[in-house]
């Protein structure tokens, strides 16, 4: 099975942010083990007594906020940087998936919803073309709980029973799982690839993007994974798969 872990970075009704972004990483579940040990070894930098106590997420690393105020700023950039380095030297059936949303070039539509539709798609059209390919292997879908669970549950049912803009999801195991980000590296790791997409689009600082960013989903030189949607229209990535 494909696990694909995702987060959002950028508030959707923060008229002060342009951007929202839904973002993560889908891992074939033999890959997990390998990906969260070596997240550890990175967390345990910070308290080697009780690694699983430190949380990678990238808005509190950068900021320097809450447990992370302690730590000079290099080494919690440096942080950031090794983790989003574990995913981008992984094995090459971990791809990135992520949208982004210029939030007035949609209205009215809801950020939040037409990112889910996207990356829906765009999953579930990957898992098709391994299909295709021999390899059978269904999804699932991962938030952190944090996310809008119940909007993305109810969107989830929609596009199960009504379809999306493109037809119907056809290799997704069970609607989207909801987990305590404590408790995944995983989901710490989405929010990473979000907040580094986030970092990007927003602020036009591309330094942990440019690590991982050869890790979108991709076929015959063609990207996939990544949507980026503007008042030009999409600018990456591609249309519907």
């Amino acid at each position: 099975m494909h696990l694909l872990y995702l987060d959002d970075s950028g508030a959707v009704g923060d008229v002060r942010q342009q951007h929202f972004v839904l973002a993560g990483v889908s891992v074939f579940e033999r890959q997990g083990h390998w990906l969260s040990e070596r997240l550890d070894q990175i967390a345990a930098r910070f308290n080697p007594a009780e690694p699983h106590e430190v949380e990678l997420h990238g808005a509190p690393m950068l900021r320097g906020s809450g447990f992370w105020r302690r730590y000079p700023l290099a080494d919690r950039m440096t942080a950031m940087s090794d983790a989003l380095a574990v995913l981008a030297s992984s094995h090459h059936s971990n791809r990135v998936f992520g949208v982004v949303v210029r939030k007035v070039d949609i209205e009215p539509a809801e950020p939040t919803a037409y990112a889910f539709e996207q990356l829906v798609s765009r999953f579930d059209h990957y898992l098709m073309r391994l299909h295709k390919n021999g390899d059978t292997q269904r999804g699932l879908i991962l938030f952190d709980k944090t996310t809008q669970e119940n909007a993305i549950q109810n969107l989830a049912r929609d596009f199960k029973c009504k379809g999306h803009s493109w037809g119907y999801p056809r290799n997704l195991s069970e609607v989207p799982v909801f987990l305590d980000s404590k408790a995944s590296r995983l989901i710490q790791l989405a929010d990473l690839v979000a907040y580094a997409m986030f970092q990007k689009f927003e602020r036009g600082n591309s330094a942990f993007f440019d690590i991982f960013a050869h890790k979108f989903d991709s076929v015959g030189g063609r990207v996939h994974g990544l949507h980026v949607q503007s008042s030009l229209g999409e600018t990456e990535g591609g249309g519907e798969c």
